[in-house]
């Protein structure tokens, strides 16, 4: 697989809590030169990146990095990223929920932030390594009732991050038209292939572009 196959499937990120804007911008100037997936920013840069950047697919997290604010916040700011421009949210649900059992709370929330997204892409984070077996499967179950159009394994900021076995069991679980996304502790390009190949549809990494150029320029 070369290179320029792999990052089409790359959300080329950037959410520290320091990021500048001189880091956004080269963030998106690569994106655009490696015509990579999408750009994920900081929803503070959202309008900012759109209106500097106004042909790039741009998304924003939303309830990053916990997913337990009120879903009133979730509501709140999914609304506002739209507005500015933003393509794609990644969404974080409430953990609080799952450990609680309350399902449907999950469900009625993605339900409507899918609602403020319209025909704009919703990925669900389930921050898999906090979970069980069981909740992975009811997760993959909730996300495909409220038809959101990814399910995505994690944050990179929990404990652990995605496996290529998470990723095998939300293809035998979600529906036929929920997309797969995999992000955390991806670091090389065999990671990177491994994981498409398994049929992650997205890839999330702040250094995708660094890795196969610096690494393996060719392809793997």
């Amino acid at each position: 697989m070369d290179n320029t196959s792999i990052l089409r499937h790359v959300d080329h990120t950037i959410l520290t809590p320091t990021a500048t804007w001189s880091e956004i911008e080269m963030l998106c100037k690569e994106a655009l030169e490696f015509q990579t997936a999408s750009v994920i920013v900081p929803p503070c840069y959202v309008k900012r990146v759109r209106n500097a950047f106004p042909t790039i697919n741009l998304g924003t997290p939303i309830g990053f990095p916990f997913g337990y604010d009120s879903t009133f916040a979730k509501f709140a700011e999914a609304q506002y990223a739209v507005e500015v421009g933003a393509d794609e949210l990644d969404m974080l649900i409430n953990l609080t929920d799952v450990k609680n059992g309350d399902f449907e709370a999950i469900r009625a929330e993605i339900v409507a932030i899918k609602a403020i997204a319209g025909s704009k892409i919703l990925k669900v984070i389930v921050e898999t390594c906090y979970l069980t077996e069981t909740e992975k499967v009811a997760l993959c179950h909730v996300v495909t009732d409220a038809k959101a159009d990814y399910i995505k394994t994690s944050t990179g900021l929990g404990p652990g991050g995605a496996t290529i076995e998470d990723i095998e069991l939300f293809k035998l679980h979600v529906g036929p038209n929920v997309k797969l996304k995999a992000a955390g502790g991806i670091r090389t390009g065999e990671d990177m292939v491994a994981f498409i190949r398994v049929g992650c549809d997205r890839i999330g990494m702040s250094s995708a572009i660094k890795v196969l150029t610096g690494d393996k320029s060719e392809g793997y």
